[in-house]
């Protein structure tokens, strides 16, 4: 297209510099008639250039205006006019599609960006030199607690010093912050990486949620020592438990025999007592090897109604026989939950019997209203299961170890309960949390939003 129009003027200008020629010639021989015949072919050649030369340049400057504007509707017509207009309408609307495709290429790679932005867990905020926000992502928002940010100063409202440390952040850095609220504290790392666009410098600062992390790097070195642990002392005790039971039957056989004798029967009796200590020493181990050895979640659509009243229907014993009222609560719009319902079921249980628990230490009148409540709170992100109960609190020095293998404040406990339910929950790629909200003591199973597709 573009050949045959070059080739046109090529040959309207040479019929021009012919005709002028011509006429020019015509002239000098004193052939008035036919100069005048050359001289307005020259006029006419040149008329028609320049009135092509306008409609090109107008319907040009009209291509520009509309894609300035945005407008990508029209079209340039073809019908009833010249070859040559025919040909540049044509060309003109090729290169409005060869436009309109390079912007709907753009448009979707802004969506594409937009959406892997908003997915990640990272929280993004981009702002310029004046501390001015030009974009932030979802998990941004959240991680700090707010419902928009247009300019750094809004950091205020989660702590004083966040706007200046924000605004002073220089590449390299990696400081660490904790964000407190009324469920959990958060501590996050802040990255800084400076750009310029269009002239103009940006700030680009990363927000990392590095407390879940540690967490999962706790949890994987006690499973590790665990494991070994459990191996060396099932090798140790392994071979007495057999001894003392081999003994103990060896005894009892003769027993007719050292019935008189007091030296065999209380050797009988300390060998029992070996294998008493041994046996539970081996069930003690046995449920820390059960604790290495949990499955992975088989993951399947559960109905978060029906599996509240199997827990509540599993716990009624213990809650009929503390005389406590338990409710089941749902905020929110109900979200699709993709979890090992078995597996979810046995933590639900813990936490329900260890909030029933609750309710054993302090006087009667004080908990005359014994409430527990199973709560189901579902956004866009996530949905979270909580145990809540108004019995006695966690004291504060135990809180920082509830959830550390071993540890336990019962007598006749294992200190697994806690530490096996957080595990369960990291299988399952979210987390347990403890809070306290208006002196209700609360464990919140986190649930991150699954897609069928990643079942």
């Amino acid at each position: 297209m573009f050949k045959s129009i070059e080739y046109r003027l090529i040959t309207c200008l040479l019929i021009l510099m012919a005709s002028l020629m011509a006429a020019v010639l015509l002239f000098t021989r004193g052939d008035i008639a036919y100069g005048v015949v050359c001289a307005a072919i020259v006029v006419f050649s040149l008329f028609g250039l320049f009135r092509n030369y306008r409609k090109f340049n107008k319907n040009i400057l009209f291509l520009l205006n509309a894609m300035e504007n945005g407008d990508y509707s029209f079209h340039f017509s073809t019908n009833r006019m010249s070859l040559r207009e025919k040909e540049l309408n044509r060309m003109l609307n090729r290169i409005k599609e060869i436009l309109i495709k390079a912007r709907c290429e753009i448009i979707e790679d802004e969506e594409f960006l937009g959406t892997i932005v908003e997915s990640v867990s990272t929280g993004i905020i981009i702002t310029d030199e004046d501390g001015f926000v030009r974009n932030v992502n979802r998990s941004a928002t959240e991680l700090l607690g707010l419902g928009s940010l247009s300019h750094l100063n809004q950091l205020r409202n989660v702590d004083e010093s966040f706007p200046a440390l924000f605004l002073t952040m220089k590449p390299g850095e990696a400081p660490l912050v904790k964000i407190a609220n009324e469920r959990e504290e958060t501590e996050l790392s802040l990255h800084l990486t400076k750009i310029v666009i269009s002239g103009t410098p940006l700030r680009i600062i990363t927000l990392n949620n590095i407390g879940s992390e540690l967490e999962a790097k706790e949890m994987e070195s006690w499973i590790r020592l665990i494991r070994v642990m459990t191996h060396e002392i099932m090798n140790s005790i392994a071979p007495i438990t057999s001894l003392s039971e081999s003994l103990l039957f060896s005894f009892r056989t003769h027993s007719a025999e050292i019935s008189g004798n007091s030296l065999y029967m209380n050797t009988v009796d300390a060998i029992e007592t070996i294998h008493a200590t041994t046996k539970g020493l081996l069930n003690f181990v046995e449920s820390y090897r059960q604790f290495t050895r949990i499955p992975q979640p088989q993951i399947a659509l559960i109905d978060t109604e029906l599996l509240l009243e199997k827990v509540v229907s599993l716990c009624s014993a213990k809650i009929r026989e503390g005389r406590i009222e338990v409710r089941i609560i749902r905020e929110g719009n109900p979200l699709p939950l993709y979890a090992d319902e078995s597996q979810i079921l046995q933590v639900l249980v813990n936490l329900v019997k260890n909030a029933a628990e609750a309710f054993d230490s302090g006087s009667a009148e004080r908990y005359s209203g014994k409430r527990i409540e199973l709560t189901v709170l579902a956004s866009s992100r996530q949905t979270v299961i909580e145990v809540r109960n108004n019995g006695a609190p966690i004291p504060q020095e135990v809180l920082p170890h509830i959830f550390v293998p071993f540890f336990t404040t019962k007598e006749s406990g294992s200190g697994i309960g806690l530490s096996l339910s957080r595990y369960i929950m990291r299988l399952h790629g979210g987390n347990l949390k403890h809070y306290v909200i208006r002196d209700w003591t609360v464990f919140g199973m986190v649930f991150c939003k699954v897609s069928p597709s990643q079942v």
